[in-house]
């Protein structure tokens, strides 16, 4: 045979391609599967840690338009229908007049859910736009304009709770953004009374990572609706942070799941903090400590529950 001779096809058989993509979309909606009981599994474990929804709650879900919000509002309505508790959801959305926002897609999604929702209509974009210096940061007032906007909107429709869309990676970035710039050891809990005492916010998607909420967004087609306030400032230094962990998942795989576990895992007494832990009392006591001076030996630490370990 001439080697330089075309190799010849070998022929499929007859129906091959369509068996390929039935097994593909079988693998699809298996792994599709996979994701919604792991985001169930999550935001449900989220909700039991801090006792987020009680009986009878009204429950406000804040939707802004992009994937965070409308996956929280999808997955709580599928825990709805099966949780222990009777809790009712409204969807609110706050329209703050940012030029060129389709006004109609939220209304026409939310529609579709058949689920009750309250457009609030309130102009702080013009606010923001006159107070806040050209290259400046809008993201403080903004978000503090529109704080007190959705406070007085959950008392006038009688809800109990305030659901927000912050997920894992939020709550690592502040928590970095408060060490970098603030001096402040503090993060955004998962459950809170708001800045007004007269309602509680919760955090329903604390226990879960961008990545999912990305895939999920993915596979429900959400009808995203991008910001074009302070999503399209470049620079900020919650980005910049949000890319240091990012670059940190990749290069370290756990490092994430060990930062956000050790929230939960605060040891007072090795810190610094003088409210928290009284250090001007400390006295030899001739009793042995098992906390006594465990972070000088770092070749002994342990794990904590629920943490990952990586080599470096």
């Amino acid at each position: 045979m001439n080697a330089l001779a075309p190799t010849e096809s070998k022929a499929l058989p007859a129906g091959a391609d369509a068996s390929a993509q039935a097994q593909q979309q079988a693998r699809t909606e298996r792994e599709n599967h996979k994701l919604e009981k792991r985001l169930c599994r999550e935001v449900g474990r989220a909700i039991v840690d801090y006792n987020m929804i009680e009986e009878g709650d009204k429950v406000m879900v804040c939707v802004s338009g992009g994937k965070d919000s409308y996956a929280m509002l999808d997955i709580l309505l599928k825990l709805q229908q099966r949780a222990p508790v009777r809790f009712e959801l409204v969807a609110v959305n706050l329209d703050q007049k940012q030029p060129g926002f389709p006004a109609h897609v939220l209304p026409e999604y939310l529609s579709t859910l058949g689920v009750p929702f309250h457009i609030e209509t309130q102009d702080t974009y013009s606010i923001v736009k006159r107070v806040i210096p050209e290259g400046k940061t809008m993201c403080s007032l903004c978000s503090r304009l529109r704080r007190g906007i959705l406070y007085r909107v959950a008392e006038e429709l009688g809800c109990t709770k305030i659901a927000l869309g912050h997920h894992r990676d939020d709550i690592l970035q502040t928590l970095f953004l408060n060490l970098f710039f603030a001096s402040k050891l503090k993060g955004m809990p998962p459950k809170l009374a708001s800045d007004d005492g007269k309602n509680v916010v919760i955090r329903p998607l604390a226990y879960v990572n961008e990545k999912d909420l990305i895939a999920w967004a993915q596979v429900r087609q959400f009808p995203i609706i991008p910001c074009t306030l302070c999503g399209s400032q470049d620079g900020l230094q919650r980005q910049v942070v949000g890319d240091m962990l990012r670059e940190w998942d990749k290069k370290f795989p756990g490092r994430l799941e060990n930062l956000f576990t050790g929230l939960q895992n605060v040891v007072p007494s090795h810190l610094m903090d003088r409210q928290l832990h009284n250090f001007s009392e400390i006295r030899a006591t001739g009793v042995a400590d098992a906390q006594g001076d465990k972070a000088f030996d770092p070749e002994n630490f342990a794990p904590a529950p629920g943490a990952i370990r990586f080599v470096d």
